[in-house]
């Protein structure tokens, strides 16, 4: 019966060794992500306002754009945030070197 004990005891130790590791990390991925998407956001945002404010329509950065939105509407991970955030950015410097002349 003490090895039963034993067994349950090392049981849960080795389950709250594996919390202790795994809640921080899943917590720090979880706002690496949030993090992410609210850049990503942040960046559609501001290419939205460029392209409103551009006297000229500008094709690619557009496509650049709608492709961002898209990533953005499909949500995902890191790299999907990653990915929409730098189309975001592509988008925007066109329009503002669109606008400049």
């Amino acid at each position: 019966m003490t090895w039963l004990v034993w067994v349950l005891g090392a049981v849960v130790l080795a389950a709250a060794g594996a919390g202790v590791v795994a809640l921080p990390w899943w917590r720090n991925r979880d706002l690496r992500r949030r993090t992410a998407w609210s850049a990503a956001r942040a960046a559609i945002d501001a290419a939205a306002v460029s392209r409103d404010a551009a006297a000229v329509p500008h094709p690619e950065a557009e496509q650049l754009l709608t492709r961002a939105e898209t990533i953005a509407a499909a949500r995902g991970g890191d790299r999907a945030a990653r990915a929409a955030e730098n189309h975001a950015r592509r988008a925007d410097a066109l329009w503002r070197e669109a606008a400049r002349g």
